[in-house]
Order: C-alpha cells, then sequence, then structure tokens
C-alpha cells in the first residue's frame, strides 16, 4: 500500500506553472489566487490588464498577461511570452467564456458566432497549442476547462450558451482520450449558478431567486465553492488517476 500523503502536500503545486484564462474578473480571478496560495505560479491571462494588474498585486505567485482569445493568430506568441515570464508550463485552466443572450429564433448570427468563439473556438485553439509544447518537451501537464451545468441541461440559460458548454464538456473526453499517452491530464468543472460578474444582475433578480428556491440546497453558489474541485484536478497527486472527468458544483441542481 502506498503511503498515506497529508492534505497539505496532495494540493501543493509548488513547481507548476498555470495559465489561466479570463482571470481579469470573476471565477477567473478566484482560480488564479487559489493556485498561487497554493504554490504554482500563474500567468493571469485577460483582455483589461489594469485588472490583472490588480490581481497580481496581491501575489508574488500572480504574473499579469495581455491575452484576447479570440485572437487565435496570437496566441502562439502569447504563450511564448507566458512562459518567458513564469517558465514552461505545465497547467492550463480554460475560463474565458462570455454569455449569449435570447432564444433560438431570436439571436442574431453574430452573437451566436461570438459566443462559439469565445467559448469553443478558444478552448481548442488554446488547448492544442499547449498539448503540443508539453508533448514537445515530454513534459506532464493538466488541462481544467470550465464547462457547466448547463452542459447537461437546457432552458435555464441561452441556447447558445448551453450549446457552446456542451461542445465544451465532449471536447474534453476528446482531448483526454487522444492526449492520455502523453500523460496529460484533461478534466472539466461545471459550476451551476455562481455569483459573479456574469450572473451577479441575475441571480438578485426576482426570476433569479425564484430559481434559487427551486435548487436543492436553496442558494447559489460563490465562487470559494470551486476551490477544492479546482485544487483536486489541478494537482497530479490528487487526481493522477481522472482524465476525461466531468465535475458538477451546483448545489444539486442537476437533480431538479
Amino acid at each position: 500500500m502506498a503511503p498515506i500523503t497529508p492534505a497539505h502536500e496532495l494540493f501543493d503545486l509548488t513547481g507548476e506553472v498555470a495559465l489561466v484564462t479570463g482571470a481579469s474578473s470573476g471565477l477567473g480571478a478566484r482560480f488564479a489566487a487559489v493556485l498561487a496560495a497554493h504554490g504554482a505560479k500563474v500567468v493571469a491571462a485577460a483582455r483589461r490588464l489594469e485588472r490583472l494588474d490588480a490581481l497580481a498585486a496581491t501575489s508574488p505567485n500572480i504574473l499579469p498577461l495581455a491575452m484576447d482569445v479570440t485572437d487565435t493568430t496570437s496566441l502562439e506568441v502569447a504563450m511564448d511570452q507566458a512562459q518567458d515570464i513564469a517558465g514552461p508550463l505545465s497547467l492550463l485552466v480554460n475560463n474565458a467564456g462570455i454569455a449569449g443572450s435570447g432564444r433560438i429564433v431570436d439571436t442574431a448570427e453574430e452573437d451566436w458566432r461570438a459566443v462559439q468563439h469565445v467559448n469553443v473556438d478558444a478552448v481548442w485553439h488554446l488547448s492544442r497549442a499547449f498539448a503540443k509544447r508539453l508533448i514537445a518537451r515530454k513534459a506532464p501537464g493538466a488541462i481544467i476547462n470550465i464547462a457547466s451545468l448547463v452542459s447537461f441541461k437546457v432552458g435555464i440559460s441561452s441556447a447558445s450558451y448551453a450549446i457552446s458548454k456542451a461542445a465544451v464538456l465532449h471536447m474534453t473526453k476528446a482531448q483526454a482520450m487522444e492526449w492520455a499517452r502523453h500523460d496529460i491530464r484533461v478534466n472539466a468543472i461545471c459550476p451551476g449558478y455562481i455569483y459573479s460578474e456574469m450572473t451577479d444582475d441575475y441571480l438578485d433578480s426576482a426570476g433569479g431567486q425564484e430559481m434559487i428556491k427551486r435548487t436543492p440546497q436553496r442558494r447559489a453558489g460563490d465562487p470559494s465553492d470551486l476551490d477544492g474541485t479546482l485544487l483536486l484536478l489541478a494537482s497530479a497527486r490528487a487526481s493522477g488517476f481522472m482524465t476525461g472527468s466531468s465535475i458538477l458544483v451546483d448545489g444539486g441542481h442537476a437533480l431538479t
């Protein structure tokens, strides 16, 4: 039997170099802070550099990087910059995303494309570039894709957003299957409704409050509710035998 690893060692990320997209606010900022607090060197990437600078001021382990995930031609350059400031990357958190609006028949073509471009295309291109670098170095690594409760359950968000997150979930499985032989683990976190800049207005509305009442735990989530799941999937010690998995963190909402 293998020796028991104490919890403080199990989730010690010292030596890991992480890239977190969409890190200027909301869940992305929280993810960057949590990884940094557990020893990882974190490149916090987003378009709003002033917010990233403020986040970086909170920890010597956080380094800001201006990145537009929709500009696929610049991703290789951005990853070179991340490596220059932090070292070879070992962990990628694909968090950047936008919400759609409206029903299918009311959704404009440009809105549909914008949601798919950020939520699906960027995950495809950035994960691919990240994996190619690990494979070339013959180095292990991990990808955490941020999917959603609506990857499984429609009717509680815009259809374009739900479709994009279902695609992320299936992409996670395809990536995990192809890259397991290279010791690259790919897993997904599927949050339910979590308070953030994207969801605050809805959750505070009458409709949002009614939705919360129908959730088994009778509450929306706090970003801190995702800390443990993030650390589990980020740590090779804790989740070394997990790949292609998806973890729902939704207060039981999927049960309804």
